[in-house]
C-alpha cells in the first residue's frame, strides 16, 4: 500500500511546554487509522494541524508524492484534507443546505449540486430530515450530518475528531456503519477516539500519542494490550 502522506520531525509547543515531537507520521491511501491516548496528549490538534487549522512545524511534508510546507498551509490541501470537529458547528438552515455549503463554496450549482446533495442524505440516512433546521437534531444526527457535509467534499483525507463521543447506543451504531463506506470511496480516515468499538473495525490500524510521540499498535487479532 502507498503512502499518501509523510510528515517528519513534527513538533509543537505551547511557550515552554512542547506537546509532542513526533519522528515520523505515515498514512497510506485508502486506510483508516484510529488516534488514541490520554486526555491533553494532543490528539485534537495533531489533527488540526494536519487539516491546517492549527500551526505546527516540521522538519518535511510530502503529500501524494509532492514536498509541501506545512506552513503556510497549501492552499490545494484544503481541498484533499478535511476536518470533522467533536461538535461540528451547523447553519441554522436546514439539513440539505448544510450539507451542500462546501460544494457550494467551491462553485458547485444547479443540477450537479442537488444530485450530490441527494447521494449524501440518502448515505447518511437522513432524508426524514432533509428540510429540517439542525438545531432540531439529535446529536447523532448532526454527526451523521457533518459527515455527509465532508464526505460530498470527496477528500482524500478525513480527520474525525471523536466521532461517538456522547452519543448513545443506536446513534453510535448508525456512525461507527458509515466508516467503512468512506474507506470503500478510497478516503483515508483518521479518528482520534477512545471507542473500542472503532477500535475494533476491520483493517483499522492503531496510533498511540504518547509522551508526545507516536506508537504504531498491532491490529485487532495480533498481540494487544488496552489503548
Amino acid at each position: 500500500m502507498s503512502a499518501l502522506l509523510t510528515i517528519r520531525g513534527l513538533h509543537k509547543r505551547y511557550g515552554e511546554r512542547q506537546l509532542f515531537n513526533i519522528d515520523t507520521l505515515t498514512l497510506d491511501a485508502a486506510s483508516a487509522y484510529v488516534l488514541t491516548g490520554v486526555n491533553g496528549a494532543g490528539k485534537s490538534t495533531l489533527l488540526r494541524i494536519l487539516a491546517g487549522l492549527e500551526r505546527g512545524d516540521c522538519d518535511s511534508f510530502e503529500f501524494d508524492g509532492k514536498l509541501l510546507r506545512l506552513h503556510p498551509y497549501p492552499r490545494e490541501l484544503r481541498c484533499d484534507i478535511v476536518y470533522v470537529h467533536q461538535h461540528p458547528i451547523m447553519f441554522s438552515t436546514s439539513v440539505a443546505e448544510n450539507i451542500g455549503f462546501g460544494l457550494r463554496a467551491r462553485g458547485m450549482h444547479g443540477a450537479a449540486l442537488a444530485q450530490a446533495v441527494d447521494r449524501a442524505i440518502e448515505w447518511a440516512g437522513m432524508e426524514h430530515a432533509r428540510d429540517t433546521d439542525p438545531a432540531r437534531l439529535s446529536g447523532g444526527e448532526k454527526q451523521r450530518v457533518a459527515l455527509a457535509r465532508a464526505k460530498v467534499l470527496r477528500p482524500r483525507v478525513l480527520l474525525l475528531d471523536e466521532p461517538t463521543a456522547n452519543l448513545d447506543g443506536p446513534a453510535r451504531e448508525q456512525v461507527i456503519a458509515l466508516i467503512p463506506t468512506l474507506l470503500e470511496a478510497g478516503t483515508t480516515v483518521v479518528m482520534a477516539c477512545h471507542d473500542r468499538d472503532l477500535i475494533g473495525l476491520p483493517g483499522v490500524r492503531r496510533l498511540k500519542l504518547r509522551d508526545g510521540h507516536i506508537e504504531y499498535r498491532p491490529q485487532k487479532g495480533e498481540h494487544d494490550e488496552t489503548p
